[in-house]
């Protein structure tokens, strides 16, 4: 292998999938998990609030909202840090702030402390998963990229899932600050791992001197050959490298691509916040108790793990494009229906989990649906950019609740209200993959004759 160079991108896509990249796509699962814990942790201790603290549902807003927001600027501000960087010193600073500030805010002695904390945690929130899925991404080989990197971004479901389980358990026992210490000390624990078995992102070392060792190391371990002491390592990309990495999220034809991923994670993420933080209330307060109220809000995030499995695998053999936009269409038709079952837990329980599997497990999907629509220069930034996106809706979403319960009241109304912004990324979907249809056929009516 000496004196020649060699694609790393070739490299992982050849190899067979190593005892390495397993571990990494493990610990990406674990950060996003506790990620998945730590964000939909207010959602379930919500009504406990209001009750220790005499608060009005509007008053709550404020707390869904702060979080929110630390996540949309966690997610703007700490991608592009990420392509700069390096993934691995923003995922550990990431897990690190939130981690902190969850802990601090389980010493919350009024509203507005606890607002104030919520907002640091979730910029702490907004840098992990995008840096995670792009990690991921970037230690996949081709031929089952779209599994691996939704087995490993599925942590967030089983962390919604395992938040409502474990706060089923622990809020009527130990009270509300017991699930934040969780929330807490389990990123804590999990960081100095992280230190010591995470690598940093492949691609992003190639080309960057001060990493060649490094680099030689990951390509050992994952090849099991170490004869690569002369080999150059290359990106089979071509991106311009004096562009800023959100400029490259725009030039070369992929302005209309960002902006209708954009739609989509907007209407997806509005969903799946508001459901979170809002429907441990609206089945209180149509009669369920906090345990039952908490276990059927957890069928929407396991719906999304099932979800995301069988959109991961479907990806890989059909066009991405069309199956998510069957599951989020399926999503908004489940959707209307929860307001007319509402009264009959068994059948409320199914429409919620399709709910979660059409729009929490198209997430995923759409989560990687970012990731390999841009080059490692800009993949952490086009990821973060587009899920910040979301976390616009998110905000809109979760502020929008209270509103929304007091407008439209419980029932039917109110979740077809729900599901026009599901309805709304799934004709974003159809819009993009008509359009990345066309660009594809435009590209090969360019592309010069071969003999």
């Amino acid at each position: 292998m000496n004196g020649r160079t060699a694609d790393i991108g070739a490299i992982i896509d050849t190899v067979k999938v190593s005892r390495f990249q397993i571990v990494i796509l493990t610990m990406c699962f674990l950060v996003v998990l506790v990620d998945g814990f730590d964000t939909a942790v207010v959602g379930y201790i919500a009504p406990s609030l209001r009750g220790e603290w005499g608060l009005a549902a509007s008053q709550l807003s404020p707390a869904f909202g702060a979080g929110l927001l630390g996540l949309m600027c966690g997610s703007f501000l700490l991608g592009p840090l990420a392509d700069t960087y390096g993934r691995k010193k923003v995922l550990l600073l990431s897990v690190l702030v939130f981690a902190l500030a969850t802990l601090a805010t389980a010493a919350s002695k009024s509203i507005g402390m606890f607002i104030a904390l919520r907002f640091v945690t979730g910029v702490g929130l907004g840098g992990a998963m995008p840096t995670c899925i792009t990690l991921s991404s970037e230690y996949s080989p081709a031929r089952c990229r779209m599994l691996m990197v939704t087995l490993s971004s599925s942590g967030f479901a089983f962390g919604l899932a395992l938040s409502g389980e474990v706060a089923s358990h622990v809020i009527p026992v130990f009270g509300w600050r017991v699930l934040l210490l969780i929330g807490a000390f389990v990123p804590l624990l999990l960081l100095p791992l992280l230190a010591w078995l995470l690598p940093e992102s492949v691609r992003f070392m190639v080309g960057r001197s001060r990493y060649r060792g490094a680099l030689l190391s990951v390509v050992a371990k994952m090849t099991g050959t170490t004869d690569w002491q002369k080999v150059t390592f290359v990106k089979a990309e071509s991106a311009a490298n004096d562009r800023s990495p959100v400029s490259r999220l725009f030039v070369e034809g992929q302005a209309p691509r960002t902006l209708l991923l954009w739609g989509a994670f907007f209407g997806s993420m509005f969903v799946i916040y508001l459901l979170t933080s809002w429907l441990p209330s609206v089945l209180k307060d149509a009669g369920y108790g906090i345990s039952t109220a908490a276990r059927i809000s957890t069928l929407l995030p396991v719906g999304g793990i099932f979800g995301g499995v069988i959109a991961a695998i479907l990806m890989d053999r059909l066009n991405p494009h069309r199956v998510l936009f069957v599951m989020y269409l399926g999503a908004a038709i489940a959707l209307t229906a929860v307001g007319f079952l509402l009264a009959d837990q068994v059948w409320a329980s199914a429409a919620v989990f399709l709910v979660g599997f059409g729009v929490a497990g198209g997430q995923n999907g759409l989560n990687l649906l970012a990731a390999i629509s841009y080059p490692t220069s800009a993949r952490a930034t086009g990821v973060s950019w587009a899920v910040a996106s979301g976390r616009i809706g998110s905000i809109v979403g979760s502020m929008a609740g209270a509103f929304m319960m007091a407008e439209f009241g419980q029932g039917q109304t109110l979740f077809a209200t729900i599901a026009a912004p599901a309805l709304g990324g799934a004709l974003a979907l159809f819009v993009l993959g008509r359009w990345t249809e066309r660009i594809g056929a435009s590209d090969a009516r360019d592309a010069p004759a071969t003999s």
